[in-house]
Formats: structure tokens, C-alpha cells, sequence
């Protein structure tokens, strides 16, 4: 009898230190991914200045896998990354701009930077800016979202 309780001890504490052990169920506590609602909202965020995740998804079995995953890396490198899900169904015209077919892929979008005038500018009022995207090809946990941002040169933390 006390061989169980020591097990379940031990199994206790690998889980509760064991970073990337992901046969059991983590406490990630709130959602830390956001859920795409306006271009405006997200224009809002890039303005802020963090590295922006995007997943553009449809619904389907993979999909649950995948919000898995972007839950545990939003939940890792919060609040000096944000990540977005965007349900392309729901919001047909911001996907169909990113012109791509197969579905569910991920960009980066980072460095806000204010574009030049070019061109003819048909409203003072309106500033254009543009953002770095990335294609986001890698494996699809934490761990590749690191090695990942680390190749690209983003910021994961920052000095206090």
C-alpha cells in the first residue's frame, strides 16, 4: 500500500515539473489565445508592439490538436507574444486576403512599421503601415514556436 502513494507521489511531482510532458492533462489556467473578432481589433493589437501568432483554422479534427497546442504556447511565452485564432468561416474576407488554400496554416506578424506614402493617398486622415509576415512551417508545439522565434530573431522575453 505504500508503494502506490509513493508512485502516485512521484508521478506528481514529474508532473508538476516536467515541462514538456504531454500525456496528461495541464493546468493552463485561462485562455491566453485570442479569438480574431475585426481587422480593426487586430490592427489594435499589432499596435502594441508584441509578435502577433495567427492561426487561420477551419473546424475539423485537427483543429482540436491544434488549439491544444496554440493554448499551451500562448500560455509559455504570455504576455511578450500574443496568439490569434481566426475561424476563417466565420470571417471569409481577412483569409481570403492571405491567399491560401489549404487550411489550417499560421503567420507571424511583427515590427509595425509606418509605410511611406507611395502612391496616390486618397484620405490625409488614413495612415498605412506595414508588418512583417512569416509563414509558420514548423512543429506545432511550444517547442517548435521556440525554435522557431528563436531562427527569425523574435523577442520571447524581455529584460526587467
Amino acid at each position: 500500500m505504500e508503494d502506490t502513494s509513493f508512485l502516485n507521489r512521484m508521478l506528481l511531482q514529474l508532473r508538476s515539473t516536467c515541462k514538456y510532458y504531454s500525456g496528461y492533462p495541464k493546468d493552463l489556467g485561462p485562455s491566453r489565445v485570442l479569438h480574431f473578432t475585426s481587422e480593426r481589433e487586430f490592427v489594435q493589437l499589432l499596435h502594441q508592439g508584441y509578435p502577433v501568432v495567427v492561426a487561420f483554422t477551419i473546424r475539423s479534427n485537427y483543429t482540436q490538436h491544434l488549439d491544444r497546442m496554440l493554448e499551451e504556447a500562448a500560455a509559455e511565452f504570455y504576455p511578450n507574444i500574443k496568439f490569434m485564432r481566426v475561424e476563417c468561416p466565420k470571417y471569409p474576407g481577412f483569409c481570403i486576403t492571405r491567399q491560401k488554400s489549404e487550411y489550417p496554416f499560421i503567420e507571424i506578424f511583427h515590427s509595425p512599421q509606418q509605410a511611406g506614402s507611395e502612391g496616390k493617398v486618397q484620405d490625409p486622415n488614413i495612415t498605412r503601415y506595414s508588418v512583417k509576415v512569416v509563414p509558420y512551417n514548423y512543429d506545432m508545439s511550444p517547442y517548435g514556436f521556440r525554435e522557431f522565434f528563436k531562427r527569425q530573431g523574435v523577442r520571447t522575453s524581455y529584460p526587467k
